[in-house]
C-alpha cells in the first residue's frame, strides 16, 4: 500500500472500535435503461467503454434480492447485518415529457414514478422499504440527479443528436458533445462561472425536499454526484438539514473559469456551519477494468490500514459493481466478490460494528 494510503488516515477521529461503513453511490438513477437502448446507442455510433455506460441501471427486483441476502448473511459483534449507505438520488429524467416538448424543455419525475413506469420495475420501491425496513439499506442524499443541468439544457438547445439519441433510448450516458473543461455531464454542481452556483444552491434545497417526499425523512448526509460541490454550498445543505459532508482527501475546489483551489481534508473535520466531514478511506470496486486487482485483498489491505491508525474503515463503492440488468455474470461476479470481503472482514476482526454513515457521523459528533 502507498504512502498516501497511510496518509489519509494519519488525522482525524481516532476510536478503538472496529467501526465499517459501506458507501455506495447512484442509487435510484437511471444509466443505460436496457440492453436494447445499449445496442441503440451503439447503432448510432455511441458505444463507450465505460463500465457505467455499458452496465449501470436503476436497480432491478433481482438486483435488490440478491444483494440482500449477501448482506443479511454476515453479522458484526452485535448481530446486526452488513449494511449499504446508499447514496440516492430522488428523481429521474423524465424521459417521456422531455419528447412530448419537442426536446424544448426539461423535466424530472420522482423515484417511485419511474418505478411504476418500468415494465417489471412495479416491485422494486417495495424491496427498498423492506430493505430500509430490514436495516440492510439506508438511503442517503447524492443530489436531485445525476447530472449537469448546465450542460443537459444547452446540448437540448442544440438538437445534440447524441443528447436527443439518449432520451429517445430513456438513456443518460457520458455525452461526448461537452465544450466545458471544469463540466462532466454527470457532474449536477459542475460550473464554468462562478454565479453558476447559485442554481445549484436552488437545486440541492429542491433535492433534499424532493429526498425527504420520497423516502419519508430529511438525509443527514450529502455526497455531490459525479464531481464535487463548492463550499460555497455548504450553508443551503446545512440550512436542509445535512450534518455530515462527503468529501475527498484533498478536494481541488473549482473557484470559476478553470482557477482551482486545494482543500485538505479529514474524517471528523467541521467547517463554519457545524457540518462533519468524512473522507473514505477504502476502495471496493469489483467491476473495475484494473483485472489485476484482486479487490478482497486490496479492500482488506485499506480496512487494516485504518483500523492500525484507530480509524473508522469507510469503503467506498457504486452500484455498478452489484447491476445485473445488462449482464448476470456482473451482478454474480460484484456480490460474491462482495460477499468474500465481509466474510473474510468479520473472520479477521470479529469484533467489528457495521454502521451507516449518519450513525458514524452521530458517533463522532457525540464523542468529540
Amino acid at each position: 500500500m502507498s504512502f498516501s494510503q497511510h496518509l489519509k488516515n494519519v488525522v482525524g477521529w481516532k476510536t478503538k472500535r472496529r467501526i465499517l461503513v459501506l458507501a455506495v453511490d447512484d442509487y435510484g438513477n437511471i444509466r443505460i435503461a436496457s440492453k436494447k437502448a445499449r445496442e441503440n446507442l451503439d447503432k448510432a455510433g455511441y458505444s463507450s467503454s465505460n463500465r457505467f455506460d455499458n452496465y449501470d441501471t436503476l436497480e432491478t427486483e433481482e438486483d435488490l434480492e440478491a444483494l440482500y441476502e449477501v448482506l443479511s448473511s454476515v453479522k458484526d459483534k452485535h448481530g446486526n447485518s452488513a449494511i449499504f449507505t446508499a447514496l440516492a438520488l430522488p428523481v429521474n429524467i423524465d424521459f417521456d415529457k422531455i419528447i412530448e416538448s419537442d426536446y424544448r424543455d426539461y423535466h424530472y419525475e420522482l423515484l417511485p414514478t419511474t418505478f411504476s413506469k418500468l415494465p417489471n420495475y412495479q416491485n422494486v420501491w417495495n424491496l427498498w422499504k423492506e430493505g430500509i425496513e430490514s436495516k440492510l439499506i439506508f438511503p442517503q442524499s447524492h443530489g436531485r440527479e445525476h447530472l449537469n443541468l448546465k450542460l443537459f439544457k444547452e446540448n437540448l438547445a442544440k438538437r445534440d443528436p447524441e443528447t436527443i439519441t439518449c432520451i429517445n433510448n430513456k438513456s443518460y450516458v457520458r455525452i461526448s458533445n461537452n465544450p466545458y473543461k471544469t463540466i462532466r455531464p454527470s457532474g449536477a454542481f459542475g460550473f464554468d462561472d462562478f454565479s453558476e452556483t447559485e442554481e445549484h444552491k436552488i437545486i440541492i434545497k429542491d433535492g433534499l425536499d424532493l429526498f425527504e417526499n420520497v423516502f419519508g425523512f430529511r438525509s443527514d448526509t450529502f455526497n455531490a454526484p459525479g464531481d464535487r460541490d463548492h463550499s460555497i454550498l455548504h450553508k443551503t445543505l446545512s440550512d436542509g438539514g445535512v450534518k455530515y459532508l462527503e468529501t475527498p482527501l484533498v478536494k481541488n475546489e473549482h473557484q470559476g473559469n478553470g482557477k482551482y483551489k486545494r482543500i485538505f481534508n479529514y474524517t471528523s473535520k467541521r467547517n463554519e456551519f457545524g457540518q462533519t466531514f468524512l473522507v473514505r478511506n477504502c476502495q471496493f470496486e469489483p467491476s473495475s477494468p484494473k483485472k489485476k486487482v484482486d479487490w478482497v485483498e486490496y479492500c482488506l489491505k485499506q480496512i487494516k490500514i485504518a483500523f492500525y491508525w484507530n480509524n473508522p474503515a469507510i469503503i467506498s463503492s457504486h452500484r455498478v459493481n452489484f447491476c445485473g440488468l445488462m449482464d448476470e455474470n456482473n451482478r454474480a461476479m460484484g456480490l460474491s466478490t462482495l460477499k468474500t470481503l465481509l466474510e473474510q472482514i468479520v473472520k479477521e476482526w470479529p469484533n467489528v460494528e457495521f454502521m451507516t454513515i449518519p450513525q458514524l457521523g452521530d458517533l463522532m459528533t457525540n464523542n468529540s
